[in-house]
Order: C-alpha cells, then sequence, then structure tokens
C-alpha cells in the first residue's frame, strides 16, 4: 500500500481508502462479513475510513468504532458526516442553513457519532450535504472553532454534492475547511477544472468518492441490469441514467487492457491524479478488498491509455434522479 500526505494536516493516509455506506443498513449476519472484510483491508495496509450518521442512523459508525478497538496499535483515521438537520440529500439552494446545520444540529451529531464510535475524538467531520450560499453564517463556523478547541475533531471538510464539484470553493476560503469529498472518476473530470487547482494551492486534501460511477465503470452495468426492491441503485439507474451509463460503458470496454479489469483501470486512472489524497470504494467483500487494495502499487496506467481516458470524460447536470 502507498500513502500520501492528507493535505495541510499531513497526515499519512492509504491511497485506497474505504467507503462504508453499503453496511449501513445490514443484518447481524452481513455485519460479521463486514468486520472479517474491514479486518481484511486493515492487514492490506488501508489506514483511512469513511462513514457517515446516515448510513443505517449511525449503525456503519458502531462498525467502525469497533474496528478500531479490534486494532488498538494500528492508527486508523476516522471519518463521518453529520446530516443536515432536514434530512435532505442533497443541498438544494432553497434549503435554508436553518433547517440545515444550525449550530446546536452540528453539535448534537458530532456527540451523536464520537458515542457510536466510542471515541473522544473523531479524525475528519463532515457536512453530508453542501451548498455555498450558506458559507456566510456565522454558525457553523463557530461550531466547528468550537469543536476543534474541545477536542472533539481534529479536522472539517465537505462532501460536495453530486456532479456539483464547484459548489464549496466559498466555504474552502474561509480556511476553516481542511478536506473535500467529491465525486471523481473517469466520467466525473469536472473537478481537475477549478476545485483541484483550488485545493493545491491551499493545500485541501480531496477524498475521491464514487470510483465506479455507482458500478458503471466495474464494467458490470449493462441496459439489462435490474436491481433487487429496495435496491438504492434502482432510483439512480431509471432508465434515462440506466441507458446512457451502459452505453458510457461500452465504449471503454475497448480500451481496457489485458489482464486488466474496468474497477482496476478505473481506480488507476483516478491514483494518477497527484491532488487525490485516497480514493473510498466500497467493499463488502473480501475478493473486492484484495482486488482493490492491489492498484495501490505504484504502477498506474501508462501514457497513452491514461491520456485516452481522459477522451470518456461526461459532464452532467444534478437532477431529480442524481441524488
Amino acid at each position: 500500500m502507498k500513502y500520501r500526505k492528507f493535505g495541510r494536516l499531513q497526515w499519512d493516509i492509504s491511497e485506497i481508502g474505504y467507503g462504508m455506506w453499503g453496511m449501513g443498513g445490514w443484518t447481524e449476519s452481513d455485519d460479521i462479513q463486514s468486520a472479517t472484510s474491514l479486518d481484511l483491508a486493515v492487514e492490506n495496509g488501508v489506514n483511512f475510513f469513511d462513514t457517515a450518521w446516515g448510513y443505517g442512523e449511525g449503525h456503519s459508525e458502531q462498525l467502525l468504532g469497533q474496528l478500531v478497538r479490534r486494532h488498538p496499535s494500528t492508527k486508523l483515521y476516522t471519518a463521518s458526516k453529520i446530516p443536515p438537520k432536514n434530512f435532505r440529500w442533497p443541498a438544494k439552494p432553497e434549503y435554508r442553513f436553518e433547517d440545515s446545520y444550525p449550530y446546536a444540529h452540528i453539535i448534537e451529531y458530532t456527540d451523536k457519532t464520537l458515542k457510536n464510535l466510542g471515541l473522544e475524538q473523531i479524525d475528519l467531520m463532515q457536512f453530508h450535504t453542501w451548498d455555498d450560499g450558506w458559507t456566510q453564517s456565522d454558525e457553523w463556523k463557530r461550531a466547528v472553532e468550537d469543536l476543534k478547541k474541545a477536542g472533539k475533531i481534529a479536522a472539517m471538510g465537505i462532501s460536495a454534492n453530486r456532479w456539483e464539484p464547484e459548489n464549496c470553493i466559498a466555504a474552502i476560503h474561509t480556511d476553516l475547511i481542511d478536506a473535500i469529498q467529491v465525486i471523481y472518476n473517469i466520467f466525473d473530470q469536472a473537478p481537475e477544472d477549478v476545485l483541484f487547482p483550488l485545493c493545491d494551492e491551499k493545500n485541501i486534501a480531496i477524498i475521491a468518492r464514487v470510483p465506479f460511477d455507482e458500478g458503471t465503470l466495474t464494467g458490470n452495468i449493462t441496459k439489462d441490469t435490474t436491481f433487487p426492491e429496495g435496491d438504492w441503485r434502482g432510483t439512480y439507474f431509471v432508465p434515462e441514467n440506466l441507458m446512457a451509463s451502459a452505453e458510457k460503458a461500452d465504449l471503454l470496454r475497448p480500451v481496457v487492457p489485458e489482464g486488466m479489469t474496468m474497477a482496476e483501470m478505473a481506480l488507476r486512472f483516478i491514483l494518477m491524479n497527484e491532488t487525490v489524497s485516497t480514493i473510498i470504494p466500497g467493499m463488502r467483500k473480501q475478493k473486492n478488498v484484495l482486488a482493490n487494495t492491489a492498484t495501490s502499487d505504484g504502477k498506474g496506467l501508462s501514457h497513452d491509455l491514461h491520456t485516452e481516458l481522459r477522451n470518456h470524460r461526461w459532464d452532467r447536470q444534478p437532477t431529480a434522479w442524481s441524488q
């Protein structure tokens, strides 16, 4: 496993982190599988784990706390997210700050997260949604300062809305934000335009989420794909998105090198960008942990393939189904 500095915090963070969304609503038997996969990730050098109160109303946070206690001699970096008070994802310009992240709400849910984790301090707390129209509010700034002063959080970040990588620029300029979590992958290259240069300038850490475009970039999504009842992906891959996504994936299939999966190619593409501090794929099964962590070997992609993949950029705008 290779490690990178986490922005101005200078933490040594594994290039491949662990996204824990998929573990939020699992049953007890699945929790055992989760624990096995999480432990395997630690054994393979992963030291950054990202969760949220919204992942099972704290259940995923509890799994992370248990992981930390199982590995007392290894520094594992913990990251979670505060849900908006109105519990509506993503943020929209018409949502008032008072209905999203008032001071008391930020403090309350940070305390809930710490209780779920069983820790006195979390390394990185994040706003789970954000709209830059809230930037001028003093309440969230005071909350962040108070939480840091109290030692409850070491750093503060923002999880940017899907396909809105520049809807956090004003917040970055307050110098209170230490990290930005953003969708960045072969299709979603827009963060490179404005966000990444600013984060380089200010030494802000970048967490790349959704590296597989919710599954499209694993190569497993086709026009005939269906999802089980209740599976979130069924509400995301509505017909117009499923058809377009499958077509984009089909265009990529011919360029996947022999002996490499599309998923591996997708991770290696992101790792080629030195602005990225860590990638947080979801890894429910042990085979996924092994495959994903193996990409952190410093090899990247060939120049010609990397150049070709840049031509597959797909700029999209938020929709009712993009969530």
